[in-house]
């Protein structure tokens, strides 16, 4: 059975897969109360060592610090 808890993502494997298998992932960082917001969804399109970018609903693109957010996707 499958579940529908969010998975965290990190490794660079995780992203290439999401990438790969076409999944929305979103991004989340934490507010100046420490508060996690939800600042991005998307599908991931590059990855590197500092950044995740994320191609959203209409089509424009987000870079997110892979240091600073945390990313999640439903699968």
């Amino acid at each position: 059975m499958k579940s529908n808890k969010p998975r965290t993502l990190q490794k660079n494997i995780e992203f290439f897969t999401a990438a790969l298998s076409q999944c929305v992932v979103t991004a989340w960082q934490e507010d100046p109360a420490g508060v996690y917001c939800e600042v991005g969804r998307g599908i991931v399109e590059r990855i590197s060592e500092e950044s995740v970018r994320i191609r959203n609903d209409n089509g424009t693109k987000s870079h997110y610090a892979r240091d600073i957010t945390m990313f999640q996707t439903e699968k």
